[in-house]
């Protein structure tokens, strides 16, 4: 078999981005270099073409989400706190579970370039659809001797003049939905729980199958979301609670495959538009140990 010139150059490019690093650890991105670095040198490389605080807008998301801090906050702090306990870019694994919106990706890409990989666990409005498979093949793949990050939760937008379930994205003029498939979940909700909308007999098609589960994963926060003073903040909230049900099972019943430890970081993601800081609220921040016990709530270093 003949190889063009080509083919050949794509064959050693490829070989070159896969190519081991000191400590036999395959990298995917070329420009994650395997070592012993710790991760909280990375931070401020990261978040120097990020904009700039805002300290007016900043108020605004905090005075709408009490606890909220900045992406780079939270990053910095929770960097810090998992190099004390030997998580380095080299010896961890990254597992998400957050939307499939692009808006989602600017918290992972962000830990991403902090610890090089990432397994994706997550589908619509953050819910780890993956389960307890992927969970079980996440685990597998944790470098030996090695930690995983676990980061979940909902996420929802809010724009620069404060209107929460909507948010600016680049490029697009219309101040659209965010997160388009919780609020159409809600709305689903909201036509059962004021007897104005149909149950729907499809709900489980495999064509939509995880919109259906969503719908179905919030039938039992109708009355939590009727009551709530803005409807559209709480749903982040009730998405949340719904998703740390089943996170807790999916640990608990793979916790065996733990290896030195996990850490699991839970919260709401809040997005904003593209001149303006992503924030987060953490809501959980557990640290279990190699034999899978819960040795550390480590949330009020997040606050």
């Amino acid at each position: 078999m003949k190889l063009s010139v080509a083919t050949i150059a794509l064959l050693f490019a490829t070989t070159e981005a896969f190519q081991v690093g000191p400590s036999g650890r395959a990298s995917s991105r070329l420009n994650i270099v395997a070592g012993e670095e710790k991760a909280s040198a990375k931070i401020e490389q990261i978040y120097a073409s990020k904009p700039a605080e805002d300290p007016v807008f900043d108020e605004l998301v905090k005075s709408s989400f009490p606890g909220a801090i900045s992406n780079k906050e939270l990053a910095t702090r929770v960097v810090e706190l998992l190099d004390e306990k030997g998580f380095t870019p080299d010896n961890t694994l990254l597992a998400t579970s957050v939307c499939a919106d692009e808006l989602a990706r600017v918290l992972e890409d962000e830990f991403v370039d902090i610890y090089g990989t990432n397994f994706n666990l997550g589908g619509l409005s953050g819910f780890p659809f993956a389960g307890n498979t992927g969970w079980g093949a996440m685990s597998a793949h944790v470098p030996d001797n090695g930690y995983c990050l676990t980061i979940h939760g909902p996420h929802v937008g809010i724009t620069k003049d404060g209107v929460i379930g909507k948010v600016e994205r680049s490029g697009i003029a219309l101040v659209d939905n965010c997160c388009g498939s919780a609020i159409a979940a809600s709305n689903y909700l909201k036509g059962i729980t004021d007897g104005t909308g149909d149950i729907n007999p499809r709900i489980q098609q495999f064509s939509d199958f995880q919109q259906g589960a969503v719908q179905e994963l919030i039938l039992p926060f109708g009355k939590r979301l009727e009551r709530a003073e803005d409807r559209m903040r709480e749903l982040p909230y009730a998405l949340y609670d719904s998703q740390e049900v089943m996170v807790t099972d999916i640990v608990n019943t793979g916790k065996g495959g733990i290896k030195k430890g996990l850490a699991v970081l839970g919260g709401i993601q809040i997005n904003t538009g593209p001149d303006t800081l992503d924030y987060f609220h953490p809501l959980r921040f557990d640290y279990f140990d190699e034999d899978g016990n819960l040795v550390e709530n480590m949330l009020p270093y997040l606050r």
